[in-house]
């Protein structure tokens, strides 16, 4: 009798285990389109994918793709249709209107350190500009910036504003278009893939780039000059992005750890790879012989009245329901640009 119960109660616990609902389990595909090698890639989006297994015990995946499943422009909507999972990407790539609140990230003289830039950028534009809002059909996972945007170029050391004439600059779009054309420049939209080709070819006569862009892109051999900008002559804004059906999918513990090391957690460490980068990208400038010098009092003195332009302009087209020059003055100041 006595072996009778015990058969019956392991019995009974093997099949109730059996029962138990397996824990779910989600594979996340995301499509990536920097150079596999890039500092970006390496040292912050692949580290946050191995996080993201680790801090929900393995019953989330991320796999990173060494090609991208399309254009750098189509990221974000890739991202919201489902084409990929997870995605990143630049704003102002998108060439309409729907992330014109992220400007805010892109003037001039945002500052030099990419970490408090791109904690600053995700602070005020979540909590002042709704960003989550203009990311419908996503779950908004980072924002972030790089460090100081420079001017590059093959013909000459930008001495004057007139120096900028007829200039074939190379611009992700965004901001820092309007001001090449304010300075006299004629901006080209294209990807940050698609430079080496053009600027090798004479298509273009420069490029508005970080540090760590002309290295990155291979592009130390056909660069002679590049002026720097106390606090960044532009900068571009990034997104990280899950597709929203995708990311409701998971469960909510798994969620909440995720949350936990994305946001201002990994503005932090993508601003971290980019100083890094930046950093480890001087020397190689200057190895190359590239002249780096900063811009004079008289291109300063340009940019400068410029960019108030654009501002004034920009925080004039958001309307009563935002006050863009707060948020740009709340942006200066956690990023620690002395105005």
């Amino acid at each position: 009798m006595k072996d009778l119960t015990v058969a019956t109660l392991t019995a009974t616990l093997i099949a109730g285990t059996l029962a138990m609902p397996a824990l779910a389990q989600t594979d996340l595909v995301l499509s990536s389109w920097l150079p596999p090698r890039h500092p970006i890639v390496v040292n912050a989006i692949k580290p946050w994918a191995e996080e993201v297994e680790e801090v929900t015990d393995g019953r989330v995946t991320v796999r990173v793709l060494g090609k991208p499943l399309g254009s750098p422009p189509s990221h974000f909507d890739m991202a919201r249709d489902g084409v990929a999972d997870i995605t990143y990407g630049l704003h102002s790539f998108s060439q309409d209107d729907r992330f014109d609140k992220s400007q805010v990230g892109q003037f001039s003289f945002i500052g030099d350190d990419a970490i408090a830039a791109s904690s600053a950028f995700w602070t005020v534009y979540t909590e002042d500009l709704d960003a989550r809002a203009d990311h419908e059909g996503t779950h908004l996972l980072g924002l972030f910036v790089h460090g100081p945007g420079l001017f590059h170029n093959n013909k000459l050391r930008i001495e004057t504003p007139a120096d900028f004439a007829g200039l074939k600059i190379r611009v992700p779009g965004g901001y820092v278009a309007g001001l090449m054309e304010d300075l006299g420049a004629t901006p080209l939209f294209m990807s940050s893939t698609e430079v080496y080709e053009k600027l090798s070819r004479g298509v273009i006569d420069g490029v508005t780039f970080t540090y760590e862009a002309l290295t990155a892109f291979n592009l130390t051999d056909d660069v002679a000059y590049s002026m720097t900008v106390p606090g960044g002559l532009y900068n571009t804004t990034w997104f990280l992005v899950v597709n929203e059906a995708k990311w409701d999918g998971i469960a909510e513990e798994d969620r909440e750890a995720i949350e936990a090391i994305s946001g201002a957690a990994f503005a932090e460490r993508v601003g971290q790879a980019w100083n890094d980068a930046d950093t480890a990208a001087v020397e190689e400038i200057e190895a190359a012989g590239i002249t780096l010098h900063s811009a004079s009092d008289a291109v300063l003195e340009a940019v400068r009245a410029a960019a108030e332009a654009r501002e004034a302009a920009w925080a004039g087209s958001l309307g009563d329901d935002y006050d863009g020059e707060a948020a740009l003055a709340r942006l200066r100041e956690l990023s620690g640009v002395a105005e």
